[in-house]
């Protein structure tokens, strides 16, 4: 363990995503050390934080990266909004998840000695599928979609640890709010240039966090002893599609002046990937508030706030 990284080592998977980047400075603030795992070579201008290469697809993956790591946060997974679901796509989307995380644990029976103690993995509200109004808590029933049983397994897999000693936790995100990228930065860049519209009817429930609470959440897990199983990421105060576009171009002094877009038109230009801005997913916060966990960002005026610069 580095001198001045007081609290242990964390390896992290999916490193250079959007959450791990959030992730690492935090943790290395608060006296961590950090074990990065990436299929590229990379490198931050950090402290304490190293870098280690895998190949899920080869099942190969540098040994080292376990060395003096005390517990993993399992973020690695092909960005679902990539590129359209071809069935070849769809493999690549599951083995990334399931796949990455089995070969780690492979490598922790091979190594009796290991210091690991606890695995906090991502999830995602996809796993519930669309569910229209109703409250979606952490005892309900997987949709029987490909994302119902892409998390499914996934959770599965990670709980798999149990067998090993390990204290597993899954924690399943709703759309992280981010002005590094993904859905928050795609909108607000409609909004700019003047092409902000609402998908579908709007009503379809939307659960998000802020990342700063996303990260947050995952540090939480890592140093609570008590937190096991299952828990829903997301901000208190799930609000609707439509609620989230609206306020949204709101907080950027905006107009929008364009017609929703019908369900049939996304689906035509997004196949299958339309799923994820039609479905209708109304997630509860309330076990993770139960542990104790306070949201700096419980309401989404705040977290647009936050993301939005001044002018």
């Amino acid at each position: 363990m580095d001198s001045t990284a007081t609290k242990g080592r964390i390896l992290i998977t999916g490193a250079t995503g959007l959450v791990g980047q959030a992730l690492i400075p935090v943790l290395v603030s608060k006296g961590y050390a950090v074990n990065a795992l990436s299929r590229n070579k990379h490198s931050m201008q950090l402290p304490h934080v190293r870098f280690f290469q895998w190949d899920v697809s080869a099942n190969q993956l540098d040994a080292a990266c376990l060395d003096g790591v005390s517990a993993i946060v399992h973020l690695a997974g092909e960005n679902i909004a990539a590129l359209p679901w071809s069935n070849h796509r769809k493999q690549l989307i599951r083995n990334s998840r399931i796949q990455s995380i089995l070969l780690l644990y492979d490598l922790l029976r091979q190594r009796k000695n290991h210091g690991v103690t606890t695995v906090v993995s991502a999830s995602a509200s996809g796993y519930y599928g669309n569910r229209g109004n109703e409250w979606m808590t952490e005892d309900k029933s997987p949709a029987a979609d490909f994302l119902g049983h892409t998390c499914r397994d996934w959770e599965r897999a990670v709980e798999t640890g149990r067998a090993l000693g390990l204290r597993t936790v899954s924690l399943r995100s709703g759309v992280i709010l981010s002005d590094q990228g993904g859905i928050f930065t795609r909108f607000a860049g409609f909004i700019k240039k003047g092409l902000g519209t609402v998908p579908g009817t709007g009503k379809q429930w939307m659960p998000w966090i802020h990342v700063a609470d996303a990260v947050a959440m995952y540090s939480f897990a890592l140093e609570h002893n008590g937190i096991h199983g299952v828990y829903n990421m997301l901000a208190p105060q799930p609000v609707t599609f439509s609620t989230f576009v609206h306020t949204l171009a709101k907080k950027m002094k905006k107009p929008l002046w364009l017609p929703h877009i019908p369900p049939f038109v996304l689906k035509a230009v997004m196949g299958q990937l339309s799923e994820m801005l039609l479905c209708s997913t109304r997630m509860s916060a309330e076990k993770i508030q139960n542990t104790g966990f306070t949201f700096r960002y419980p309401e989404i005026e705040g977290a647009m706030e936050a993301l939005i610069p001044s002018p």
